[in-house]
C-alpha cells in the first residue's frame, strides 16, 4: 500500500543505480515517514527512466549531469550508492551545492578521501551520514543493549566474520579494482566487523595486527582474497575479525563476557532471518529476528535530523574513523607487524 503524503518530507536524489539501489534503497522510500524520492541519477538513460517510473521519482538525470540534479530545489539530500571510489567526488559536489549526504559504506576508498568528505560537509554546513544500517536493526540493537546493560559482565573477547564467495559473472567486477573499491573483502564486508564491534562497546581500538592472503592470484591481482585481524582496545578488549571472498556466505558476532555469552548469526546480511543465542548464568537466551527493511529506518533518521537541524549516527566522522582503522589493518598485513592507531 502506498504511503500517505507527509508534510515536511525531505526530498532525496539517489545517485548510483546498481544492485544495492535496485534491491533495497529505492524501494525503501515507500516506507519512509520523513523522506521522499524526488530524483534518480544513473549512467544508463533507459534504465534510469525505467527506475524513475517504477519508484515514482519525478526527475531523472544522467550521471554526467549531476550538477543539474543538485540545482533542483526539490532535492535537499542525496543518497550516494555508487562504488566507494566515487564517493569523495560526489560528496564534495553535493556539499558545495548545499545538499546533505547519506553515503553508502565504506565512506570512501581511502582514509584521505573520507577525511576530505568530512571537512567538505563541515565547511558547507550540511550533514554527512555513513549508511551503516545495523544501527537501526533490531537484532544488533538487542545485542548492544545486552552488552551495555552489563548482563554479560566484562567483555574481553569478540569474534566476528563476514565473508562471501566471489563468483565471476555474478559478483560485481569493480570489487576487484583497487582504485574503485579501495581494497578487497575487508572494504566490502569486513568494514561491518570493524564498525559494528566498536559501536557495540562504544570504544575504539588502539592497535591492530593482521594477515592477508591470496590463493587465486590470477583473479585477485589488485586486492586481497582474504584477511584476518586482531584489534586490541584500551579497556583490554580483543576483537578477532576476518573476511574473505573465498568462502560460502556467512557472518557472525560472538561476544564473550565474564557473566555470559551471546552469539548472533547471520549478523550482517539484510535478507536473512537472524538467530541470537546465549547464556547468562543458568539462563539460556534464544531469539529470532525476521527480515525487515533495514534501509528505510536509516533514511528516515537522516531526514528527521535534517528537518530538526540535529545530528546523525553514524556520522561522517565515524565513517572516517573506520577508514583509519582499515588503513591500519592493511598496513599491519603488508608490513607484518602490530600497528598503533592514531585518530
Amino acid at each position: 500500500m502506498p504511503k500517505k503524503s507527509v508534510i515536511g518530507e525531505t526530498g532525496f536524489a539517489v545517485i548510483g543505480l546498481g544492485s544495492i539501489a535496485q534491491s533495497s534503497v529505492l524501494s525503501a522510500f515507500a516506507r519512509c515517514k520523513h523522506a521522499k524520492l524526488v530524483a534518480v541519477v544513473g549512467r544508463q538513460s533507459k534504465e534510469t527512466s525505467r527506475l524513475a517510473r517504477k519508484f515514482k521519482a519525478v526527475s531523472q538525470y544522467h550521471s554526467d549531469n549531476f550538477a543539474e540534479c543538485l540545482a533542483n530545489p526539490e532535492v535537499s539530500a542525496v543518497y550516494i550508492a555508487t562504488p566507494q571510489g566515487e564517493h569523495s567526488r560526489l560528496t564534495i559536489q553535493a556539499a558545495e551545492a548545499g545538499k546533505h549526504v547519506l553515503c553508502e559504506k565504506p565512506l570512501a576508498a581511502t582514509r584521505e578521501q573520507s577525511a576530505i568528505m568530512v571537512e567538505a560537509c563541515r565547511r558547507s554546513g550540511v550533514l554527512l551520514m555513513t549508511a551503516y544500517r545495523k544501527y537501526y536493526e533490531a537484532s544488533t540493537l538487542y545485542l548492544k543493549r545486552l552488552i551495555q546493560s552489563g548482563e554479560l559482565g566484562r567483555i574481553d573477547v569478540i569474534h566476528t566474520a563476514f565473508s562471501e564467495l566471489y563468483s565471476p559473472g555474478k559478483s560485481l567486477p569493480w570489487l576487484l579494482n583497487a582504485k574503485m573499491a579501495g581494497g578487497g573483502p575487508l572494504m566490502d564486508l569486513g568494514v561491518y566487523c570493524v564498525n559494528t564491534t566498536r559501536w557495540l562497546v562504544d570504544e575504539d581500538p588502539a592497535e591492530v595486527n593482521a594477515e592477508s592472503w591470496v590463493n587465486d592470484r590470477a583473479r585477485f591481482r589488485e586486492v586481497e582474497e582474504g584477511i584476518s585481524f586482531r584489534s586490541r582496545f584500551p579497556s583490554g578488549l580483543v576483537v578477532h575479525g576476518s573476511s574473505t571472498y573465498g568462502a560460502a556466505p556467512s557472518s557472525f558476532l560472538y561476544v564473550q563476557g565474564t557473566a555470559g555469552w551471546a552469539s548472533l548469526s547471520p549478523a550482517f546480511p539484510f535478507d536473512e532471518e537472524r538467530k541470537l543465542t546465549g547464556k547468562i548464568g543458568k539462563r539460556h537466551i534464544e531469539r529470532s529476528f525476521g527480515v525487515v527493511d533495514e534501509f528505510a529506518p536509516e533514511i528516515d533518521a537522516f531526514a528527521s535530523a535534517i528537518q530538526k537541524h540535529g545530528s546523525v549516527e553514524p556520522d561522517g566522522v565515524q565513517g572516517n574513523r573506520d577508514m583509519i582503522i582499515i588503513e591500519a589493518i592493511y598496513k599491519s598485513a603488508r608490513e607484518k607487524k602490530t600497528v598503533a592507531i592514531s585518530y
